[in-house]
């Protein structure tokens, strides 16, 4: 299975679970936008880690793993999101210390705020995205004026949540066709969240 590499876009607020965040991961060579729901400590870590000017008073956990690891000579080469069942997504860690390599299985939001701070790449599989990833048909000029404001977090937090894509909820009355049309919709709108919703739907509609 071929490997795709992914960036971060951004986090923002979730409009429906309280205390709980959207982080929107981009494809590298593509359109597609991968929207995971995490808690809010991870999503704090990982906002963190973008602020390159932030430096919290006493490191967090990612940032003590990030010690730990460099005090032994342990390396993170990359983070691959290997799996995604049940709404769930499944995350490893590649690591390598003295020529050895080993993988952890990790919550993909834990993997990600450390691949971060390792400068490590993101990956995920070409059949996960075709699954969850949400296609964008963007007009250059309403995305010149729709510039990027994902909310980051200021406040620490300890909230935890599976890694998990939002679930469907209401959109089971609606045909393919207005369902296509709503996820563009929400796509323009930067509603990412939303579009998840709509894009399982679609996804339960079309298996």
């Amino acid at each position: 299975m071929s490997l795709v590499k992914l960036t971060i876009k951004g986090i923002s607020y979730s409009q429906t679970q309280n205390g709980a965040y959207a982080l929107i991961l981009n494809e590298v060579d593509g359109d597609r936008k991968l929207p995971i729901v995490i808690g809010a400590f991870e999503a704090q870590s990982i906002a963190i880690a973008l602020e390159k000017e932030i430096k919290p008073p006493r490191p967090l956990t990612h940032d003590l793993f990030k010690s730990f690891a460099d005090r032994f000579d342990i390396v993170v080469k990359q983070v691959i999101i290997h799996k995604l069942v049940d709404g769930v997504f499944y995350s490893s860690i590649i690591c390598e210390r003295d020529k050895i390599e080993e993988i952890i299985d990790a919550r993909t939001s834990d993997a990600i705020a450390l691949a971060l701070r390792f400068n490590a790449p993101i990956f995920t599989y070409k059949n996960i995205l075709d699954k969850a990833g949400i296609y964008l048909s963007i007009n250059p000029s309403e995305n010149a004026e729709n510039q990027e404001n994902d909310d980051i977090l200021s406040t620490p937090e300890t909230f935890g949540q599976e890694d998990v894509v939002v679930p469907a909820d209401s959109y089971s009355g609606y045909s393919l066709k207005e369902l296509y049309e709503k996820l563009d919709e929400a796509v323009q709108n930067e509603d990412y969240e939303k579009a998840a919703k709509i894009r399982d739907e679609i996804s339960k509609k079309e298996s």
